[in-house]
């Protein structure tokens, strides 16, 4: 048999071009092609519409000077310090109040989740009704409660002084500072010292500062605790039973046995009631704390360029929740790995 009649043999899978597989993808590129269109043409559009009324755009701004106060903070501010230091110390503010409300909320949601199955009858009917009120009740109304609430304290003049060098009034909550000197550690104490309508000295907590994170972290504490009832109702009862027989106390085999187990279902939910903290603290703005959507609302208000900086906001809103949503599920997968953790 001459070789130009030998069979020809086919190397590597066959790939038609009329299958399922390739047109899904053919699907997602058209798809994908109308969706970057008609972002173009949003575009080109909002710039044709911005040009012919005589609006600036870009990005110029963040250099002029802001011209605004913030209130005093863990990060100063001066009017004379441009717009995107201003954003920088808003977005620093919603850090700090966010992962301290995550923090606070975590640790307040896993008692009140374990209180819900107390065998004790006041415990559980205790953590069920403030379960069922917090949840039930909107944010907002939670936050203006709070703030109300520290508006009620005395004036200053008349301020609470539970411990020595600790005052209470409505300004806030003032605390006795360490004293830092050439790079010494701690050599002494500053105690705040009431000054004409204030204190000065020492440290302080403003009224919207603990208002808020008081109101995220007990809101966010409610379905957290249900995400832990849930978890722990999730593991097997024969694990329970397994650990009394091991002469576990109840408190023990819930450390050592029930909550490892539950933290393959508690930790998924959780993540997102953390980025729901985070971006509700843009409610702040409510209540005057300056933070990200608070400075941003007032720098558009002053430059009128409203698309770049609710842009820029939601930017850093989106860049901050994937880097939490990541970090968490880098700690769900090691705690998968782990058997469910330790």
């Amino acid at each position: 048999m001459s070789q130009s009649c030998a069979p020809r043999v086919r190397i590597g899978p066959r790939v038609s071009w009329r299958g399922a597989r390739a047109k899904a993808i053919g699907w997602q590129l058209a798809v994908l092609a109308v969706a970057m269109a008609l972002v173009a043409t949003v575009a080109v559009q909002t710039a044709i519409n911005l040009r012919a009324r005589g609006i600036a755009s870009g990005f110029d701004f963040l250099s002029r000077p802001a011209g605004f106060e913030i209130a005093r903070g863990l990060f100063s501010f001066s009017s004379r310090e441009s717009y995107a230091r201003a954003l920088l110390v808003g977005l620093l503010n919603t850090v700090r109040v966010s992962f301290l409300g995550i923090a606070i909320a975590s640790v307040l949601g896993l008692s009140i989740g374990i209180a819900r199955l107390s065998g004790i009858w006041i415990v559980s009917t205790v953590s069920r009704a403030y379960v069922e009120l917090v949840r039930n009740t909107p944010l907002l109304l939670q936050l203006l409660f709070w703030y109300t609430l520290s508006q009620g304290l005395p004036a200053p003049s008349d301020a609470l002084n539970p411990l020595p060098g600790v005052y209470l009034c409505f300004r806030g909550l003032f605390l006795p500072a360490p004293i830092w000197h050439d790079g010494f550690p701690w050599i002494g104490v500053e105690a705040p010292t009431l000054a004409g309508f204030g204190f000065q000295g020492g440290i302080s907590i403003s009224p919207e500062f603990a208002a808020l994170l008081v109101g995220l972290s007990t809101y966010t504490a409610a379905f957290i605790g249900e995400t832990v009832r849930g978890g722990i109702l999730a593991v097997g009862r024969g694990q329970i039973e397994a650990a009394a027989a091991l002469g576990l106390s109840r408190p023990h085999a819930l450390r050592f046995v029930v909550l490892p187990q539950a933290l393959r279902v508690i930790i998924p939910p959780s993540t997102s009631q953390y980025l729901n903290l985070f971006k509700n603290s843009s409610l702040s703005v409510a209540i005057g704390y300056p933070d990200l959507m608070s400075i941003t609302n007032t720098t558009l208000n002053q430059t009128g360029q409203a698309i770049e900086a609710i842009a820029l906001a939601m930017a850093v809103y989106l860049t901050v929740s994937l880097a939490v949503s990541a970090a968490m599920n880098l700690y769900n997968r090691a705690t998968l790995r782990r058997g469910g953790g330790a």
